[in-house]
């Protein structure tokens, strides 16, 4: 086998990487970069630009992909002292670090090709979004606050698709990065719940290992309330219709939902506020967008 070829993940290698870097999960981040691309097609022409759309789907896919595969590569002896993470392909050894950063670098130069495709600034402004990526992992091991971090990262993927169709800096895309921002770090505070003792044990930092559980579930409802909060600003600032405040609701009722099922002392169902709930306001708001730009004149 030549060198060449060795450095290209063979099929399993593949499917072990996909495993690793969660690629289902783009579900959480997609729907609201297509919100940002759609309303910027919408206020520019009102037509949908298909080519462009794709390429924000590489990008934010690419970009994903790889800061999921760097923090788990970075994160890999944490990893192995967590009971509810050493069966990570990284710790059982299915994936190889070598083969790891392979795929992770490949998808960073997908990413940058992909925004190098869109026009200058996204270009441009590629390496800011890598940076808060590679920061997060270690976060847990400088501050309780590392959820801030993942938060700001995740902002990015609104402001990317906005500026990917209009080439320019614009702040309803930030409200609406804000809002993602806020809304994956308050539910990343649920979900870090789950490893207080194991974290307090090892010396990983968090908001729950920290102040406890109560004051993490509490930090993530005021969260959720000042994303609610920001999604309305949102709608207003962009003329939002009828089937956009539609999906408000939904969201809103969403997150009683998920703070009904989520108790300091109970988190039996966590993973189902995390997993479904989560991955369904991503879907449900994008679907109302969607339909209330059509209904206002987006063309197909």
């Amino acid at each position: 086998m030549s060198s060449a070829s060795a450095a290209i993940p063979q099929p399993g290698r593949t499917k072990a990487f996909l495993r690793l870097v969660m690629i289902e999960h783009s579900v959480f981040a997609l729907p609201f970069a297509y919100i940002a691309s759609l309303t910027a097609m919408y206020e520019w022409d009102r037509i949908i630009h298909w080519g462009r759309l794709l390429l924000v789907t590489v990008c934010m896919v690419g970009l994903r992909t790889f800061a999921m595969a760097v923090n788990r590569i970075i994160d890999r002896e944490i990893d192995a002292r967590n009971p509810r993470t050493a069966h990570r392909e990284l710790v059982t050894g299915a994936m190889s670090v070598r083969h790891a950063w392979t795929g992770a670098l490949i998808a960073l130069v997908i990413f940058l090709g992909a925004a190098a495709l869109l026009n200058p600034l996204c270009l441009a402004l590629a390496p800011v979004a890598v940076i808060p990526m590679v920061i997060y992992p270690y976060g847990k091991r400088f501050t309780n606050f590392p959820q801030a971090i993942l938060g700001l990262a995740q902002s990015m993927g609104p402001i990317g698709g906005w500026l990917a169709i209009s080439g320019s800096w614009n702040w309803e895309a930030v409200i609406l990065g804000l809002a993602v921002g806020v809304w994956i770090g308050g539910f990343d505070l649920i979900y870090a719940c789950q490893d207080v003792e194991t974290d307090r044990e090892i010396g990983v930092l968090s908001v729950p290992a920290r102040f406890g559980i109560p004051a993490a579930i509490w930090g993530a409802r005021a969260c959720h309330t000042i994303t609610t909060a920001l999604f309305v600003w949102y709608a207003v600032v962009t003329g939002a219709g009828v089937f956009f405040w539609f999906g408000l609701l939904v969201v809103a009722g969403a997150f009683l939902y998920e703070h009904s099922i989520v108790r300091p002392h109970d988190l039996s169902r966590l993973n189902r506020a995390f997993f479904s709930v989560n991955g369904f306001i991503g879907i449900a708001l994008f679907v109302c967008a969607l339909l209330d730009l059509l209904v206002r004149g987006l063309t197909v």
